[in-house]
C-alpha cells in the first residue's frame, strides 16, 4: 500500500447547528482527512501546526489510529487556529462567526523525511502558497496529488491556485466552487474547463445530493446515503477526501474505475461524520459500522433493468 501524506489545518471549531452548539472542539481539514483515512489501515502522516494550547491527547488519540504526528509542529508560545460558525436551518448554509489564523497565519509547512516519498498526497484547505511548497520538498514524485481549495483562495489568490492546480491530478471542489473556478453553470462544462487547467479528474461535492467524478469525458455520480438526522456538517467534505485517498492509498490503483469505488467509499464516510457535533463520530467510527453502511449504499444504488 502507499503512504499517504495529507496537509491541512489541525484546529479548534465552535459550532451551532439547529441541533445544539459546542464550546472548542477538535476540527481542522487535517484531522477530519486522517481520521476518515485511518479506516484503511495505510501509513499516513499530517503536515500542519498548531499552538501550544493544544492538548496533548489528541496528537496521542491520532497516533493511536497509525497517523503520524511527527509533522505536526507546534509553537509553544502560540495559539491554534479557531474556527466558529453558525449553520442556517437547512444545514447547508453557515455564517462565519469568528476566524483566528494565530500560528496558522505563518505556516511554513516542513514534510518529515519518512513522508517525503510517499506514494499519495492530499492537499487540504489551506493557501496555494503552502500547498506549492509542499510538493516542493517531494523528494519522489507520488503516484497521485489530490487538491481542495475552496473559493475564498480564488477570491484572494486565483494566480497563486492556478499554479498548483497544474501540478495536481485531482482537485476536489464543490459545485459552488467549480462553477466560480471554471465560469461555467453547467458541471459537465465546469468539468472540462478545469481539465484544462491540468487536473485529470475532477471530483465535484454537492453536499446531501452525492458527488461527481469527471475524467476525459467518463462520468459517474454517487448518491449521498439519505439520513434520518443531520447534526453537523463541519468537516463532511474532508471526511469525504479522506476515505477517498485513504481508499487509493490502500488498493494503489487510480484507474478511472478504482476511483469510482473510491467516491463510494469517501460518501460512505461523510454520512458518519455528519451524524454527531465535529470529529467525535469518526473518532469512535468502527470497520463494522462502515461496512454495514457500504451493504445500504449498494442496496442504494444498485439495480438491473430490462431494455425494451
Amino acid at each position: 500500500m502507499s503512504k499517504l501524506l495529507i496537509v491541512g489545518t489541525v484546529a479548534f471549531d465552535a459550532i451551532e447547528t439547529p441541533f445544539g452548539k459546542t464550546d472548542k472542539i477538535l476540527g481542522g481539514a487535517a484531522t477530519y482527512i486522517g481520521l476518515s483515512a485511518s479506516q484503511f489501515g495505510i501509513e499516513s502522516g499530517i503536515v500542519s501546526v498548531v499552538g501550544g494550547d493544544f492538548p496533548k491527547e489528541y496528537l496521542d488519540m491520532l497516533n493511536a489510529k497509525n497517523i503520524d504526528t511527527t509533522g505536526i509542529e507546534i509553537i509553544k508560545e502560540g495559539k491554534t487556529f479557531f474556527w466558529s460558525g453558525k449553520y442556517h436551518n437547512d444545514m447547508n448554509s453557515r455564517d462565519t462567526l469568528v476566524t483566528e489564523l494565530n500560528v496558522l497565519e505563518h505556516f511554513n509547512p516542513i514534510v518529515p523525511k519518512k513522508f517525503k516519498d510517499s506514494g499519495i498526497v492530499m492537499l487540504g484547505n489551506l493557501h496555494p502558497s503552502v500547498q506549492s511548497a509542499v510538493l516542493d520538498q517531494m523528494t519522489t514524485k507520488p503516484k497521485l496529488v489530490v487538491l481542495d481549495t475552496m473559493n475564498f483562495w480564488m477570491d484572494i489568490a486565483l494566480p497563486a491556485l492556478k499554479e498548483v492546480i497544474k501540478r495536481v491530478d485531482v482537485i476536489t471542489i464543490n459545485d459552488e466552487e467549480a462553477r466560480q473556478l471554471s465560469g461555467e453553470y453547467s458541471l459537465v462544462n465546469a468539468a472540462v474547463k478545469i481539465h484544462e487547467m491540468g487536473p485529470k479528474y475532477v471530483v465535484i461535492k454537492k453536499g446531501e445530493h452525492g458527488a461527481l467524478l469527471f475524467n476525459e469525458g467518463n462520468m459517474f455520480y454517487a448518491p449521498a446515503l439519505p439520513l434520518a438526522e443531520v447534526f453537523d456538517p463541519t468537516g463532511a467534505g474532508d471526511t469525504f477526501a479522506g476515505g477517498f485517498t485513504g481508499y487509493l492509498a490502500k488498493t494503489e490503483d487510480i484507474s478511472f474505475n478504482n476511483m469510482k469505488n473510491a467516491v463510494i467509499y469517501g460518501s460512505n464516510l461523510a454520512s458518519f461524520c455528519v451524524e454527531k457535533f465535529g470529529t467525535e463520530r469518526m473518532v469512535d467510527l468502527s470497520k463494522a459500522e462502515v461496512e454495514r453502511r457500504l451493504h445500504q449504499f449498494k442496496q442504494l444504488t444498485q439495480f438491473e433493468i430490462e431494455l425494451m
